[in-house]
């Protein structure tokens, strides 16, 4: 992983950050506690010790999940951002502007795995326009998301529709 700039933020735009330096300890967490803070299947994340991590802008807002971890998170629309222990502070891999750039290189918390998570990649694939005959709104989607890259200031219309 590399040494230029990594920037990223939450789907709302409110919350932004750059990390400078060398990016090196991408994972996946199958804890039950990262499962429940992304509801997802497992978290991915990076770890930023060793690398320059700053808040750009806004202000995230924490959770205290464990006697030695707080999550953070944006307020505004619910993004989860940070795994912060006392090694250092980990960022979702989703909320960077390119997560490929970001590929897990390990595991944690396999006790907790859910067994199919090692056959997602079995499942057909379709493309979100071929759901259009059971779902049509999906052709006239518009994304109220924050674009992957920094902006001056950010606030879409109509984005509390």
């Amino acid at each position: 992983m590399t040494d230029r700039p990594h920037t990223g933020g939450c789907q709302c735009g409110a919350i932004r950050f750059r990390v400078t330096g060398t990016l090196t300890d991408s994972s996946i967490c199958h804890c039950r506690m990262c499962q429940k803070a992304f509801g997802a299947y497992y978290a991915p994340l990076v770890s930023t010790r060793g690398a320059e991590l700053t808040w750009t802008r806004g202000t995230r807002k924490t959770f205290r999940s464990s006697n030695f971890v707080e999550r953070g998170f944006c307020a505004d629309c619910g993004t989860p951002l940070t795994y912060e222990a006392p090694d250092g502070i980990a960022i979702a891999a989703g909320a960077f502007d390119d997560p490929s750039a970001l590929p897990p290189v390990v595991q944690f918390g396999t006790e907790a795995k859910i067994g199919f998570v090692d056959h997602l990649h079995e499942l057909p694939g379709h493309a979100t326009e071929e759901d259009a005959e059971a779902a049509p709104f999906v052709l006239k989607i518009v994304s109220y998301q924050h674009p992957d890259h920094d902006t001056e200031t950010w606030l879409p219309e109509n984005h509390h529709d």
